[in-house]
């Protein structure tokens, strides 16, 4: 069975067991964290949402907190010696799945 839940405004495709990052959430290490915003869970029997499904959860352990890698952004304009460096680190939540029920 698997489902596709939406958090952070971007959609994953999960399976029971899985571990993913999500944009960071404000919860703490450790804790069980229900998940309500479910698009789609397949399995033998295809369940669509309109836009989401009625009585589906998926359940996740969370893991750690982090930073990505970072992310440089150059901007030069040429021959006029302009030049811009910035860096950005994203913050993340590891998530593990744990239950998916329809």
């Amino acid at each position: 069975m698997y489902a596709i839940i939406e958090t952070g405004g971007k959609q994953f495709r999960v399976v029971e067991g899985s571990k993913i990052r999500v944009e960071k959430l404000r919860v703490d290490v450790g804790s069980e964290l229900v998940l309500d915003k479910v698009l789609l869970v397949g399995g033998p029997k295809l369940n669509l949402g309109a836009p989401y499904v009625q009585g589906a959860v998926v359940r996740a352990e969370v893991l750690e907190h982090g930073r990505n890698e970072k992310v440089l952004i150059f901007k030069k304009r040429r021959r006029h010696d302009s030049r811009k460096l910035k860096g950005h680190r994203q913050e993340y939540t590891a998530l593990k799945i744990t239950a998916i029920s329809a």
